[in-house]
């Protein structure tokens, strides 16, 4: 039987072929796919630009996995992200590059053909050799945020670093979780990393999120719910029911006039989260509460445009010069200036896991495309004025792109 089964798995040209190891006292297996398992379809961008620069293909490189901490998964749905449209157009090219590449041994444009694509739901298809299988194994349904340096999720299959990976939530189907991870890891980074909040200290804490209806804001004013904050967001008034069904105190519209005003005559905030960016700085630090440790808390940052226009060096020290400019100033007058940036988690998303099987968050899904529909999709996103996040039913075979 065992002879029957090899054979069968190196004719199947859909999955990948493996094999049984003895590693120490386990018994694992390991990839042996055959010649033809070296392809798969994607979306892919041969260079950076407007939306016309999208390309199905049939093609695209197969991912394999390099390091034994690694797996392989296939994408049953991807989420897309801003982030998506802007390295689209090339935004943080040079420091994804530096990533990819960080002894600069390739030529430029070497990360091409780029698959995009940062949120991700599928199955394990192959574990690596130190992916201990009280952790993963083959067949378990998973979620990710994909690192913006990696190869995305609009494409069949993607290989991951088991520590970016994590079971789905049993409650969610495929299309539904897809829409969590990016931003939960961003909303998680900026809340608990950078912002000091937990859900042993958030009881009663006085929240402000500008711009609340995105991605970022529904995950965030669910979590800070979960954890007891009292949430305040800013959004257009078309979107006040979305984020009121999410828990949310109080709304401020802010296509009725200047937001700060009536933000100025609220009570005082233990925490700023800017979805925005703008002038938003110019004014949101007066609404903190001074000398009692409140923060503001910008994912809205110069970074990569820096390193984008003056290169890695030059851009990373106008980064540091500005960022610490910033906080010196703004600490003066009793309060703390931080950035947020996104950050692959794997432990954060099993605790979030956690929570949306409670029931005590969900997904916010504003429209669902298929893989076909991967164009229309980024449109979509590029619009802006989003009510929850995008999603692309990834298929093998039944819809596929022409």
């Amino acid at each position: 039987s065992q002879s029957l089964s090899w054979w069968s798995c190196l004719l199947n040209s859909r999955a990948p072929c493996v094999k049984t190891l003895v590693h120490g006292d386990q018994r694992r297996l390991f990839n042996t796919s055959n010649s033809r398992m070296t392809i798969m379809p994607a979306w892919v961008i041969d260079r950076y630009g407007s939306n016309d620069v999208l390309r199905f293909t049939k093609n695209a490189g197969f991912p394999i996995i390099n390091y034994p901490n690694e797996v392989v998964v296939q994408v049953h749905a991807a989420g897309l992200n801003p982030i998506d449209v802007s390295m689209r157009g090339g935004y943080g090219a040079a420091t994804m590059a530096m990533k990819r590449d960080p002894l600069n041994i390739n030529q430029s444009g070497s990360e091409f053909p780029l698959i995009l694509g940062r949120d991700m739901s599928g199955v394990i298809m192959e574990c690596g050799l130190d992916v201990a299988p009280a952790y993963f194994k083959e067949g378990d349904e998973v979620w990710a945020a994909i690192p913006p340096w990696k190869q995305g999720s609009l494409a069949e299959f993607v290989v991951l670093s088991a520590n970016e990976v994590s079971k789905k939530p049993k409650c969610l189907s495929h299309i539904e979780a897809a829409a969590v991870p990016y931003v939960a890891a961003t909303a998680w980074s900026a809340l608990v990393n950078t912002g000091g909040l937990n859900k042993d200290n958030c009881a009663k804490k006085r929240i402000l999120i500008l711009g609340g209806s995105g991605g970022v804001g529904t995950f965030s004013i669910q979590m800070l719910k979960a954890w007891g904050a009292h949430v305040t967001v800013t959004c257009s008034q078309n979107a006040e029911r979305l984020v009121r069904g999410l828990g949310v105190d109080h709304v401020v519209d802010y296509t009725a006039g200047p937001v700060e005003v009536p933000l100025r005559a609220l009570e005082k905030f233990d925490l700023v989260l800017d979805n925005v960016g703008g002038d938003t700085e110019s004014w949101a630090l007066g609404l903190l509460k001074p000398w009692c440790g409140a923060k503001y808390v910008t994912l809205v940052t110069p970074f990569l445009r820096n390193t984008d226009r003056l290169g890695i060096a030059d851009g990373m020290l106008q980064t540091g010069v500005t960022v610490a400019s910033k906080a010196l100033k703004h600490l003066s007058k009793g309060v703390h200036y931080r950035w947020g940036m996104f950050a692959p988690n794997g432990l954060a998303l099993d605790d979030i896991s956690e929570m949306v099987d409670a029931g005590k968050i969900r997904a916010v899904v504003e429209e669902e495309f298929t893989f076909s529909q991967v164009p229309q999709a980024m449109l979509k996103v590029e619009k802006g004025h989003a009510r929850g996040k995008t999603v692309v039913k990834i298929s093998s075979g039944e819809d596929s792109a022409e």
